[in-house]
């Protein structure tokens, strides 16, 4: 392989790269996640209560 088309490959590689993780970054702080964002964050809170009060 040359330099060249190694370049371009190598180019290509990461243009399709930083789309990926665009896409990953706009679908995690999209809307529709709020519900399960809120969710998680209650959860370690939740759990505690339940330890703390002997439930299962």
């Amino acid at each position: 392989m040359t330099s060249t088309t190694y370049g371009f490959v190598a180019g290509i590689a990461t243009l399709i790269s930083m789309i990926a993780f665009l896409a990953v970054v706009a679908w995690s702080y999209s809307g529709r996640r709020t519900a399960d964002y809120a969710r998680a964050a209650r959860m370690a809170l939740e759990e505690d209560a339940n330890i703390s009060s002997g439930a299962p």
